[in-house]
């Protein structure tokens, strides 16, 4: 079958195919699937579809791995974002996604374009996005591009974040060598919506109009799935035409048109045009409906002139969504979206063919069977080695002062503040921002109400590193600590998942053994995934990122007059420790920081005493008796202490005499309390019978933080090493690591 274009094709043979990052098997397999040679648009077509991005072929059976129900689950995987509830009938819609290879070729409208991109995942569903969070990994400071990628991305964030007048309340930032050739740039949004109007993808009525709207159609962002699905090289400046563009002041009338158009009953399904634009919305909507999907292509509104077929369908031009509307709908939909001065076209109906076919100048451009695209579509199930349990590496610690190590790692990249980051970010529009970024959680009010949402992202991709399945693990537990430590009932997370190459074993390890650790954590904790993104071929030239499985938690705050935070309050409060450990250096800051390696196992992670000790601090900031607690993660127990002395302005007294070990070992399932001394007392006495461990580590008072037989350090001096790295980094001023 030969399909008519509007100009002369080169033909689709292996060659062309692998150019779209087909392989051989892979093009065999289309011919054979297609039943003759496809076209250049179908070959576009299939080589999106078919991408890593799109059709999850090498991480689709390790995925279904993870457990995504529970009671309070409205909507798991699947759909463009999950769902859970949250009392009176009110629903919170959320998702984390990738925007990795864009932001490494142009940093700023890689990571704009990425919000925008999360942001209709969420409103796509009917929700009305609330908060947006951030996970962002950068190289090694030294390294040549990291100042301009750093600079750039947190540019493009706020950038559009704060146009589109969504508060970014959230995140987190590190640096390692391992991203020097790939950044990871990962965002999230969370919205609001009612139960009973949620809208789903699924395409359905044989007859009904296909509708676009938002903006014009250009020829920005062609193969942007297909270069997210395969790894960079010294070329990949070159790809810089395939970053998409994006407007946040579209997209903001973008949200209040499709959410004026959702209150009404005019919609029967809805997608984002994502990744492949037209071409994954249109085939994923019309697959999952069991239907077939016809297209006028000369309907479709474009922003420039003699765009074919091909173009056309791949385009990935920010700000558009694809409708199916309700015979009749049409006018009212039209009427909506001009008043917000956005495109609206009917460009296509349902069929029951379960075909898409597409037309350009009245001729055949496309005839495909959605089948061929969906269902045919390989699934691999990729070699894998599993990494064993590193053996327990000897720690010498270093000759120094416990002060100056502390000063030292509160000046470092990973461990410094990152207010510069938080800055640029307006995380206050909206006017329900409760607490944003540098606590343990970000909390939301639910508009109206005296509820709340907690929110994070989390992952410590060296613990990956060393041992995936203790990493995966550790990455939800250390999130649904973090949400128990500001009071929150975690609900669900969302998930990220960021890899190197999947054709290498030792990867595809890192990816399953992840997954397995995350499995575990996930049921132990009563914490499903509910939505999420994988992100495969980080990698430049052979050297992949470290395995980073980024987590996004949301968690529901009943009464946000029972919350906690991690800053210091009443002078005289005792400190409380709440769990215990061997003081477990390996693979911590400080082995990396002060010792200058990173080597042995990560610190273990026991679940059960996990739940143990997160409901029991729940229970006290729900009772009241707790208003300030902290979570001890990476920097160990005085990097922790410092943070609240530093968050609350009030000095800390320490009365433990204990070595290096003690202080910055990373052992897992901790939290710092601070507590007036008769509850610190009752709470004491009342620890071994709920077979918890309490120590008593010191007390709240003065203007430093003071160390048994060391010279006190100045909440001043704390503060001038906690916050001046990253300023003076992009500044210039200072190139040290």
């Amino acid at each position: 079958m030969s399909l008519a274009g509007e100009r002369r094709e080169p033909p689709a043979t292996p060659a062309l195919a692998a150019e779209h990052g087909l392989k051989g098997e892979e093009f065999a397999r289309l011919v054979r699937a297609l039943g003759r040679q496809p076209n250049l648009a179908e070959l576009g077509i299939f080589a999106a579809m078919w991408s890593e991005h799109c059709s999850y072929k090498s991480s689709k059976v390790w995925l279904k791995r993870l457990p995504t129900k529970a009671p309070w689950v409205v909507c798991g995987p699947g759909e463009n974002a999950g769902a859970v509830d949250i009392g009176d009938g009110q629903v919170a819609v959320f998702k984390m996604e990738s925007h990795n290879h864009p932001s490494f070729i142009e940093p700023y409208q890689g990571a704009a374009t990425g919000v925008g991109g999360i942001l209709r995942d969420v409103f796509t569903m009917g929700a009305r996005p609330i908060a947006n969070l951030n996970a962002l990994r950068f190289g090694d400071p030294a390294h040549a591009k990291t100042r301009h990628l750093v600079s750039g991305v947190v540019a493009g964030i706020g950038g559009y974040g704060n146009c589109v007048g969504v508060p970014t309340v959230g995140g987190e930032c590190s640096f390692h060598p391992a991203y020097n050739g790939n950044i990871l740039v990962n965002a999230m949004t969370v919205g609001l919506a009612e139960g009973k109007r949620l809208f789903f993808s699924a395409a359905a009525g044989i007859g009904n109009p296909v509708v676009y709207v938002g903006s014009k159609t250009g020829r920005d962002g062609i193969h942007g799935a297909t270069m997210a699905s395969a790894e960079f090289d010294e070329d990949s400046e070159a790809k810089r035409p395939t970053v998409q563009v994006g407007d946040p002041f579209t997209e903001k009338l973008l949200i209040e048109a499709c959410l004026e158009l959702m209150a009404t009953d005019a919609i029967v399904a809805v997608q984002d045009m994502g990744a492949a634009g037209l071409t994954s919305s249109s085939v994923e909507m019309a697959a999952k409906g069991g239907v077939g999907i016809e297209l006028d292509l000369d309907a479709v509104p474009t922003r420039e002139a003699g765009m074919s077929a091909y173009e056309i369908m791949l385009s990935e031009s920010q700000e558009r969504m694809l409708m199916i509307l309700r015979p009749g709908a049409e006018a009212a939909a039209q009427r909506i979206f001009a008043k917000w001065e956005l495109a609206c076209a009917v460009i296509g109906r349902i069929t029951n063919t379960g075909r898409l076919v597409a037309r350009r100048h009245g001729k055949p451009a496309v005839d495909l069977p959605l089948a061929a695209l969906v269902e045919a579509a390989p699934v691999y199930e990729r070699p894998w080695t599993a990494a064993p349990l590193p053996q327990p590496v000897p720690i010498r610690v270093a000759a120094l002062p416990t002060g100056q190590v502390l000063l030292r790692l509160l000046n470092s990249p990973d461990l410094g503040s990152k207010r510069w980051i938080c800055q640029q970010y307006d995380h206050t529009v909206m006017a329900d921002t409760v607490a944003s970024a540098g606590g343990d959680a970000a909390i939301v009010r639910v508009h109206g109400t005296t509820k709340g949402l907690a929110l994070l992202t989390e992952c410590t991709p060296r613990y990956c590193q060393a041992h995936p399945r203790t990493g995966g693990r550790q990455a939800v537990a250390e999130a649904w600590r973090n949400l128990c430590a500001v009071g929150a009932r975690p609900l669900a997370i969302t998930d990220c998942m960021n890899f190197g190459s999947p054709e290498r074993p030792e990867v595809m390890g890192q990816f399953a053994e992840c997954i397995e650790g995350m499995r575990e954590a996930c049921l132990a904790l009563d914490f499903p995934v509910v939505s999420g993104n994988v992100s495969l071929y980080n990698e430049t030239n052979g050297n992949a990122v470290l395995p980073t499985p980024a987590i996004g938690g949301v968690g529901l705050l009943a009464d946000l007059g029972r919350r906690a935070s991690h800053a210091l309050k009443r002078a005289g409060d005792v400190l409380l420790l709440l769990g215990e450990g061997p003081g477990h250096l390996a693979q911590s800051q400080y082995q990396r920081l002060i010792l200058g390696h990173e080597a042995g196992p990560p610190p273990p992670v026991d679940l059960s005493g996990e739940r143990r000790a997160g409901e029991f601090v729940r229970r006290l900031i729900a009772e009241g008796q707790l208003d300030t607690c902290h979570d001890v993660s990476e920097g160990g127990l005085l990097v922790a202490l410092a943070e609240m002395a530093l968050a609350g302005n009030l000095g800390i007294a320490l009365t433990t005499a204990e070595g290096h070990a003690f202080w910055f070992g990373e052992d897992q399932g901790r939290y710092l309390l601070a507590l007036p001394e008769a509850a610190a007392d009752s709470l004491l006495a009342g620890a071994e019978t709920a077979g918890l461990r309490l120590r008593r580590l010191g007390s709240a008072a003065g203007d430093a933080l003071t160390l048994r037989g060391e010279p006190p350090i100045s909440l001043q001096t704390l503060r001038k090493a906690h916050e001046g790295w990253l300023p003076a980094y992009v500044a210039g001023d200072t190139d040290k690591g």
